[in-house]
């Protein structure tokens, strides 16, 4: 299985882009891992919220192949412990899935397009967080899981 995670614009901190690549250099070794940017939107002024989610929505869309499963990172979705989340990763590859596709949308969240493409939807905090330090916890959460399902000593309980 592959594990992708899709992202809207680039991460304008270069230490926050070091932390990412060391946790998808440590993810190398359990799975296949990519992290796709989507270019940001241009003329993003001139567009509504909708207009901008659409946009945005299509974007994401046309990454997709029809055998993806897609979950969204999304503040109204399921928590879950980091070892609810490795169980969930488990189930994943056990069923035979060729790729799973997790995604940060954009400013506004998701178009309804996606939302209706997705297959679930994960919440990492109640709080709000910017898109860029999303992905670092996300990458970091991808790489906790695998070191949960080997029994390796990074998680503590």
């Amino acid at each position: 299985m592959t594990i992708k995670l899709l992202v809207l614009g680039k991460t304008d901190s270069t230490q926050l882009n070091q932390l990412i690549e060391e946790y998808q250099n440590r993810l190398k070794h359990y799975i296949k891992f990519e992290l796709e940017i989507i270019p940001d939107i241009k003329n993003t002024k001139n567009l509504s919220e909708k207009q901008q989610k659409e946009k945005e929505g299509d974007a994401i869309l046309n990454k997709l192949s029809a055998t993806d499963l897609l979950v969204l990172l999304d503040e109204n979705g399921k928590q879950k412990t980091s070892v609810e989340f490795s169980e969930y990763l488990q189930k994943n590859m056990n069923s035979g899935l060729k790729q799973l596709v997790f995604v940060i949308g954009g400013p506004y969240g998701f178009s309804d397009a996606v939302y209706q493409k997705s297959r679930g939807k994960i919440s990492l905090s109640k709080m709000t967080f910017s898109h860029q330090m999303v992905r670092l916890f996300m990458v970091e959460q991808l790489y906790r899981a695998f070191t949960i399902l080997r029994n390796e000593p990074y998680h503590h309980q």
